[in-house]
């Protein structure tokens, strides 16, 4: 029986014989991320017997395609080599190093006759430095010796979760889409206990790439920060927090491609490693997708009003980003004498379908949300606006057919051509350009039936949020329920398409369907001075609990039905600075004190989180 264990991120194949049996274990440790291991345990029905022999089959084979590998010197009875990057990154660039040290295994493993159980434990350490692994793999072996590698592991797993449910009371096929792609997450971010550690991003399938010509490398992309991102930033800031800081760290990266351009400011590349340079390997993408730009500086703004964190901002970088951005975009733009606006021309869409285009909906509205932050955080730090922000923000071209009522994808876009993927539906969600219902309306239903069946995972999520937020819940359904075609069994692992092409352990799918039911079902919305929610509860689900939602330095645990909402602060900001949290009713104006440790319920309705007013209640 082979099991994947969510809660304790443990893989185990369990072997059931006569007399006995044998179960071989497998985890990447949650805390010390340079480790690996794995343990073979018999265990025989008795308490005595003849002895038991296991053959062992090791395949792994200390090559690469990819690295110069060199053998060392044992190191406490492990195995030891080590050896650099062929290739470096980009002209110039570093070649990093590699360092491997491993626990032999051996042709087999016997349990004496007179033990009734016992446990083989191995151990792999890889690292950038010989330093770092040899230290990594004695703290491993020093956690064996002790008898506890294995309960470390679970205990971090155990503590993360805690922190991050999402419980509901329906469909099993829901329930454990829900927590396979919960973990699948978490197990890619960052440890929260090492502010330090270098984090050097998620890519679209994690550590697992697909087949040959189809996998990523492990680049990251627009997935990380539009996709993936959210789901994160609602329950661990401080893993949402390292991945800001990977892009700061690229920011060098990101000027440089700028410059090659032709650009001022900072272009972040489509495809990114560690320099922050293009590393994509068809130039167009790099060239023409810069809507990445606005994708990257979405993930600051949300992270900057779900948070309040000044420090990243005013001593750590985040500054530099946003307005070197806010530079590239106004050095992107041209003036139409003719229309009089800012044009964007000669880029390709989310939709990669087209390219070429002038004046991409999203890319522009991105553009002009980059803007607007970037002109808010100045105002907050005291730093005089520069003119130009203001008056390309103002006056870029957001394409509009009046006529028709919805937003083309770029200019001389028509109806009925084919689209890749989400695009101009990102519009309400998650950039939330300012529209009616009645246009919100009518760009999800001109793009629905011409958005291909199956192109990437994530982007029917985004149809049922757009469904979500008009209270058309069965058409919102009918959309999530397609994204069930990505998932794979026995362990839920999501592929990119639903033919199976493309990536494997596709992260921007399940980001994306976490979205619908964390920023769908909820109606949670990070604005600039509050959290919003406007719950919705399909016939199937009874109940939502989301716990240990991040507001403002306070944890929240949320319960949604069809009759009720129930708020309960678990954690107050420990900031003597921030106020108390309170829950705004939209209707009524109802203001509820949200005080720690106490539950507060009521009718089922839109409202706010926010900051206490000082006025009375």
């Amino acid at each position: 029986m082979i099991t994947l264990f969510v809660s304790s991120g443990t893989f185990s194949h369990l072997l059931q014989l006569p007399g006995y049996t044998t179960t071989h274990r497998i985890y990447a440790h949650h805390s010390l991320v340079h480790l690996l291991a794995f343990s073979i345990t018999i265990k025989r029905s008795t308490t005595k017997g003849p002895p038991v022999t296991v053959q062992l089959q090791m395949q792994f084979k200390p090559q690469s395609r990819d690295l110069d590998l060199h053998k060392g010197q044992d190191f406490q009875g492990a195995q030891y080599i080590y050896g650099k990057t062929l290739i470096p990154e980009v002209k110039g660039a570093p070649q990093p190093t590699v360092h491997m040290i491993w626990t032999p295994v051996p042709q087999a493993v016997t349990l004496p006759g007179e033990e009734q159980e016992r446990t083989w434990e191995f151990l792999t350490a890889v690292a950038e430095s010989e330093e770092e692994v040899k230290k990594c793999f004695s703290e491993g072996t020093s956690l064996i010796a002790a008898g506890s590698l294995y309960s470390s592991h679970t205990q971090a797993w155990t503590a993360l979760w805690k922190g991050c449910r999402v419980d509901v009371d329906g469909p099993l096929p829901l329930r454990q889409a829900l927590y396979g792609c919960l973990y699948y997450l978490l197990s890619a971010i960052p440890p929260l206990d090492s502010p330090d550690f270098l984090f050097h991003g998620i890519s679209p399938g994690g550590l697992s790439n697909g087949t040959q010509g189809e996998d990523y490398w492990g680049h990251v992309f627009w997935d990380q920060d539009t996709w993936v991102y959210p789901n994160i930033l609602l329950f661990y800031p401080e893993a949402a927090r390292a991945i800001l800081k990977y892009r700061i760290r690229a920011l060098g990266g990101a000027l440089k491609n700028a410059q090659e351009q032709g650009y001022k400011g900072a272009k972040f590349p489509w495809e990114s490693a560690v320099t922050g340079q293009e590393v994509c390997p068809e130039e167009i993408y790099g060239a023409q997708e810069v809507h990445i730009n606005g994708d990257v500086l979405l993930a600051f703004e949300q992270y900057y009003h779900a948070t309040q964190d000044q420090k990243l901002f005013r001593e750590e970088g985040a500054w530099d980003v946003v307005s070197m951005v806010a530079q590239y975009w106004c050095s992107r733009v041209v003036w139409s004498q003719e229309e009089q606006c800012y044009h964007i021309k000669g880029v390709m869409p989310p939709d990669e379908y087209h390219y070429s285009v002038d004046n991409s909906v999203y890319t522009n509205a991105v553009a002009q949300k980059s803007l607007n932050f970037a002109a808010e955080v100045a105002c907050d730090f005291q730093i005089p606006v520069p003119e130009e922000w203001q008056e390309v923000a103002k006056k870029v071209k957001v394409p509009f057919d009046a006529a028709r009522n919805y937003h083309p994808e770029y200019d001389g876009y028509s109806p009925g051509k084919q689209v890749k993927q989400a695009d101009v539906i990102l519009l309400g969600y998650p950039v939330m350009y300012p529209m009616s219902p009645e246009v919100r309306k009518n760009d999800l239903e001109m793009y629905e039936p011409v958005t291909v069946l199956d192109g990437p995972a994530m982007t029917w999520s985004m149809f049922a949020v757009g469904w979500m937020e008009l209270k058309e819940i069965q058409r919102a359904q009918s959309q999530l329920s397609k994204c069930f075609n990505n998932i794979t069994e026995p362990f839920k692992i999501w592929v990119e398409n639903s033919d199976g092409s493309g990536a494997v352990n596709f992260l921007t799918g399940m980001g994306g369907f976490l979205q619908a039911i964390l920023f769908g079902y909820t109606g949670f919305r990070i604005t600039k001075s509050s959290l919003n929610f406007d719950p919705i509860c399909p016939d199937n689900i009874s109940k939502l609990k989301v716990t240990g939602v991040s507001y403002l330095g306070s944890k929240l645990n949320f319960t949604l039905t069809k009759e009720n909402v129930g708020i309960k602060v678990t954690k107050s900001s420990r900031d003597p600075q921030l106020s108390p949290l309170e829950a705004v009713l939209v209707a009524s104006g109802q203001r509820i004190p949200l005080p720690e440790g106490q539950s507060v319920s009521f009718a089922t309705a839109a409202g706010r989180i926010q900051r206490a007013s000082e006025e009375p209640f």
